[in-house]
């Protein structure tokens, strides 16, 4: 059921997402001005993001939540924040298409995951190889976290106009989490899709927003996959 909740939600974000997108298409935008540059920007993103699972009950999360109730780490919801470059690859799909703009995107972004007081997996273990008591806890906020380092291709529309709509049909995810997973692993790779609009407020200076999915390989042997959507502010050059 919490899972059908969340697949609701992820859709609706989408949805008003496009629906916005696509009101701003069809109305009457004004053309960008002598500002833009050759097309390339560095952008600084923040927003929400939620884990499709939580990482509740394991090792170093909260060592199977040994405190009892109320300590687990299972927070799915959280706050990211990076930045990144668009480098300007053709702004005609190398002469395939008019007013439409190919980028190539390098980002780096930075997730926190709701986190809470829990029992610190490393201080029981480190009491108990010291020849303390053991069992031992050690109540500790635990901090969720993950990074993420993507490239991908940007595909924008409208070129030449102050309102630019844009997809990232597919890209290249690498991901790190901490705490690790289970059996002490904490690299990951994946894949992104993305939408999104900005729009030209003064000069080289832009805001727009971005809604994306990244879905992971697993290979640290828990679900990383995650949903994000957030404003941006970005400075072409």
């Amino acid at each position: 059921m919490m899972q059908v909740r969340k697949s609701s939600r992820n859709i609706g974000v989408w949805s008003v997402v496009v629906a916005i997108v696509a009101g701003l298409a069809v109305s009457g935008v004004p053309p960008v001005s002598a500002e833009e540059g050759a097309g390339n920007m560095v952008f600084f993103k923040g927003g929400f993001m939620n884990l499709n699972q939580d990482r509740g009950t394991q090792i170093f999360s909260d060592t199977n939540g040994v405190l009892g109730a109320g300590s687990v780490n299972g927070g799915n919801a959280g706050w990211y924040a990076g930045a990144g470059l668009d480098l300007m690859l053709s702004k005609d799909v190398w002469g395939a298409m008019d007013k439409t703009s190919v980028l190539g995107e390098i980002g780096l972004q930075f997730n926190r995951i709701n986190s809470h007081r829990v029992n610190n997996t490393a201080g029981s273990v480190a009491v108990c190889t010291l020849g303390g008591a053991c069992p031992t806890v050690d109540p500790q906020e635990v901090q969720l976290t993950m990074m993420t380092i993507n490239v991908a291709p940007k595909i924008k529309f409208m070129e030449g106009s102050a309102f630019r709509p844009w997809i990232i049909p597919v890209g290249l995810d690498f991901h790190v989490i901490s705490p690790p997973s289970n059996k002490t692993q904490y690299l990951d790779m994946g894949l992104q899709f993305g939408a999104g609009f900005e729009v030209q407020v003064w000069k080289a200076f832009k805001v727009g927003v971005d809604a994306r999915y990244h879905l992971t390989a697993r290979m640290t042997n828990t679900v990383n996959d995650y949903f994000q959507v957030g404003p941006y502010v970005g400075i072409s050059f």
